[in-house]
């Protein structure tokens, strides 16, 4: 028999990645607000790096959640439209949510370094850095983190939608 709700685990994962997401979202901005070489945009892009090493760890927490527990069925008059776009939306956080600490990881390293975890440990990058893949993987990394607010944006949308117009419990599923 399916869930009604989510576990508080998967609660907890779910906000926790949203605010991951928008956090390291506003340190690659706030880089902007240095000019190059200054020490603060390296601080910067070290919590960045750590922060997105979290971020991995808590999605393969949640895929596996998620696999083990599944999900809570949608309400019996949501049609097949519906249930196909939802599942649409949410294979594509999924893949999104994995791509993006991946494209990073791959980018740390071709650029030439380690990955540091707030220094706690270090994983040496096991490639010959390479400035051409280093940018590609960068506008990939982008694009994908692009992506994802805009699919984050409308699975929010819906589940207002599903909040106020449909007036069902979609979106008290997920509430703590």
């Amino acid at each position: 028999m399916a869930p009604t709700t989510y576990s508080s685990t998967q609660k907890l994962l779910h906000w926790a990645l949203f605010a991951l997401v928008v956090f390291l979202y506003a340190l690659t901005f706030g880089e902007d607000l240095f000019q190059r070489g200054d020490p603060t945009v390296d601080a910067i892009w070290r919590v960045h790096i750590s922060v997105g090493l979290l971020l991995a760890a808590l999605v393969l927490w949640r895929v596996v959640l998620r696999t083990l527990r599944g999900a809570p069925g949608l309400p019996e008059n949501t049609s097949e439209l519906e249930r196909a776009g939802a599942k649409i939306a949410h294979l594509v956080l999924y893949t999104l949510l994995i791509a993006i600490p991946v494209l990073g990881i791959l980018l740390t390293w071709y650029r030439g370094n380690d990955l540091s975890f707030f220094g706690l440990f270090t994983i040496p990058s096991p490639v010959t850095p390479d400035r051409g893949i280093a940018r590609n993987i960068r506008e990939l990394h982008s694009l994908c983190a692009n992506g994802i607010l805009i699919i984050a944006g409308l699975h929010a949308l819906a589940a207002l939608w599903h909040k106020f117009v449909r007036r069902d419990a979609v979106l008290t599923r997920m509430l703590p």
